[in-house]
């Protein structure tokens, strides 16, 4: 075992577990590295520092347990079987035990410092463990999180921890679903990866300290300024009361310009008790606006000052409005039409849902790459997706993981009161973690669970207005597949906006006409409402459908182009991304067994269908490249008018000139004036080089990614 004095520290996202040598391989194959040694006991020290956050990845031991004990201090004994690894993990990856569905155990050995027995509150925080944990500390239980795999939790071990001496961590996963709790049973369409399987972090702060920062930013579109609200949750991990003093500055992220304080505001706080500080409203002026296309973010600094120590935190944030007006979305006061795709978590072979930061960046990079500025996902999301989608550019409807028209089929009371109490707790945990991120703007409720069964219902109205109480800010919407007949009796018209999903032609029989006449429907049905088409898509998923991704590519096409057909179309998210692992999945076996649904395949692979979306998603109808002369090219450039519809700001064309041996031989790099949807405008390119063999163009968006590239083979064209 090594002993190790100074923090230990995986990188914050926790990259150290695995090298990720390559992202794709000459083969499309991840290529990944492998752990060997003996597993480490971990000393830590918080340094003299006033607060510290271990990367607890290093160290740990795992083993499965089929007989599914519930004492730990029997688990503990095995001397053999355990095996060193690093967390996240899923025993359910490529290699592993994919099959396996059942209890498994988690250990990890460390030191802690006398020191921390009178002045520290030391905290151990899940990013997620999949789907219920007991969390045992030398022992004796410290806390657990029952049926909740996608959501965070944090335990307070400061009692149980034996200080100058060393602490035997164990943690009782177990994966195997539940008639209580969401997603119910086997009723839902993904992985069911079991394990650690986000980070896990030690937090070592001041007996006194700030649990979470709630931020409220509004713009004042008028005037260009923004109120901004805070609100910090301090808690006291002593006996007796106590007093502090909270301050708060608003920076620029970026360059850590301070543009506003607030305080010292005093409080007091009871022993073990808890007390909300409002710190606000500040007026911001000149405020720059988060957008899809310029993602601004500000950071707030808040800070508490106690007899116990100090304690900071950090959080970022954006300034911007997201609304519904009649029938349309508006994006800071614009009206705004958005297209996009939707990515399943967890579908890497060898990663699964313990996937590392390199994965998450990759996949969230080929959607930009896809237009996307508009996602959903099925369940509560690792925060370093949503890092990337605030940091990037993509607007995200997080979802509590109510699947499946099965979920809330015929239930007892008793089933119906387990079921809404669990989907509150994890809606709760959503958005008690999330609520901070500018890219999420809408809280989907449930996915398909039958909109005119009444028990359905009575859980959606559940968790609406449990949403709107934590953050009236946030749009809210159900995803339902029961909107092709009588429309009008399904709960979608209860919320913000109507979430269709259609797959005519795939897992419905039909083609363009039958979306057309679906899509007719809800829109006389709901007159008043936006819709969002939230899923639609391929699938060679029956024995009825024949394969092939050129069928991929026709629906791509020929549904977008229907959808263009009404205003009312604020959105439609293409699904999905990736073919994803899934338990249900009828393609493949183990760590394999997948859904064949996407434009790229379980290795990023990308298909042919995979330009068609990005194609149907450019914000750009064309870009025509043609030659004048001998020097000279034309480029012009339209807009859509819709579906994507928004004005293009602070774009650029760029353009480069290949020779021989496709060398890059001459280029340019020009502003695009604002193109608003429907517009046009025409660009002259002069190429110096001679011998030029092709000119590739592309539209780059202020976020420097692609929305459209065009190609002119001058070869060709001579010929």
């Amino acid at each position: 075992m090594v002993d190790v004095h100074n923090v230990i520290r995986c990188e914050v996202h926790v990259q150290t577990r695995r090298r990720f040598l390559s992202s794709v391989s000459a083969s499309g194959l991840a290529v990944l590295g492998a752990q060997t040694g003996e597993p480490e006991k971990l000393a830590v020290d918080a340094g003299g520092r006033e607060s510290e956050i271990v990367a607890l990845c290093d160290g740990w031991e795992f083993q499965m347990d089929a007989e599914g004990s519930a004492d730990p201090a029997k688990i503990a004994q095995r001397a053999s079987g355990w095996q060193a690894v690093e967390v996240p993990h899923t025993w359910q990856s490529l290699g592993r035990s994919p099959e396996y569905v059942g209890v498994a155990w988690y250990r990890l050995r460390l030191d802690a410092p006398n020191k921390w027995a009178a002045s520290r509150c030391v905290r151990i925080e899940f990013e997620a463990v999949n789907h219920t944990a007991h969390v045992f500390l030398n022992g004796k239980a410290v806390g657990e999180h029952v049926g909740r795999g996608y959501t965070a939790f944090t335990l307070d071990i400061s009692d149980r921890l034996a200080n100058g001496a060393e602490n035997t961590l164990m943690v009782r996963v177990d994966n195997r679903p539940g008639d209580r709790m969401l997603p119910r049973n086997k009723c839902y369409d993904w992985t069911d990866d079991g394990g650690i399987i986000r980070p896990v972090n030690l937090l070592i702060t001041a007996r006194m300290f700030i649990e979470r920062v709630e931020i409220d930013a509004v713009p004042d579109l008028v005037s260009g300024s923004a109120e901004i609200k805070m609100r910090a949750v301090v808690r006291n991990a002593d006996l007796r009361a106590g007093k502090a003093n909270v301050r708060a500055a608003i920076r620029q992220k970026a360059s850590a310009e301070e543009l506003l304080h607030l305080g010292p505001v005093g409080i007091s706080v009871e022993g073990r008790g808890e007390q909300t500080v409002e710190l606000g409203p500040m007026t911001l002026k000149g405020a720059q606006l988060w957008h899809f296309d310029s993602p601004h973010l500000y950071q707030a600094l808040i800070e508490l000052e106690s007899s116990s120590g100090s304690h900071q935190v950090n959080e970022h944030f954006g300034i911007r409005r997201f609304e519904v007006r009649g029938r349309a979305f508006y994006l800071n006061g614009e009206q705004v039409s958005l297209i996009g795709v939707e990515r399943m978590a967890g579908s890497h072979p060898e990663q699964g849902f313990a996937e590392m930061t390199q994965w998450i960046e990759s996949n969230h990079r080929d959607m930009k790459e896809l237009n996307c500025v508009f996602t959903r996902v099925h369940w509560a999301q690792d925060r370093r997706v949503l890092d990337f989608c605030d940091r990037h550019g993509i607007l995200m409807q997080e979802e509590v993981p109510a699947w499946g028209q099965e979920t809330f089929l015929k239930t007892t009371d008793d089933v119906q009161h387990a079921l809404e109490q669990n989907g509150l707790e994890q809606l709760r945990e959503m958005i008690r973690r999330d609520r901070n991120h500018p890219c999420i703007v809408a809280w989907g409720l449930c996915n398909e669970v039958d909109g005119k069964n009444p028990r359905s219902k009575q859980f959606a109205r559940a968790m609406s207005a449990e949403a709107r109480r934590l953050d009236p800010s946030r749009l809210q919407t159900y995803a339902s597949h029961t909107l092709g007949s009588h429309p009008g009796a399904d709960m979608a018209g209860e919320f913000d906006f109507i979430s269709a999903n259609e797959y005519y032609g795939s897992w419905t029989p039909g083609g363009p006409e039958d979306v057309e006449a679906c899509i007719e429907g809800i829109r006389k049905a709901f007159p008043e409402k936006p819709i969002v088409i939230s899923e639609y898509g391929w699938c060679e998923c029956q024995p009825k459908i024949m394969p092939g991704d050129e069928n991929r590519v026709a629906i791509v096409n020929s549904h977008t182009e229907v959808f263009r057909k009404f205003p009312e179309v604020a959105g439609a998210i293409y699904f999905d991304y990736n073919d994803y692992r899934t338990l249900v999945g009828d393609k493949g076996k183990g760590a394999m067994r997948q859904r064949v649904h996407g434009v790229v395949d379980l290795y990023g692979r990308r298909k042919p269908s995979f330009e068609a979306l990005r194609m149907q998603a450019s914000p750009l109808e064309r870009a025509v490249l043609r030659k004048l002369d001998e020097s000279r090219f034309e480029v012009e450039l339209r807009a859509r008018e819709r579906l994507p519809g928004y004005v293009l700001r602070d774009y650029s064309l760029r353009w480069i000139a290949y020779g021989y041996d496709d060398l890059a031989m001459d280029g340019g790099k020009v502003s695009i004036p604002d193109l608003h949807p429907g517009s046009s405008q025409s660009f002259k390119i002069e190429v110096s080089s001679a011998g030029i063999r092709r000119i590739v163009v592309d539209i780059i968006r202020p976020t420097d990614f692609s929305a459209m590239t065009v190609e002119y083979l001058v070869e060709a064209a001579q010929r």
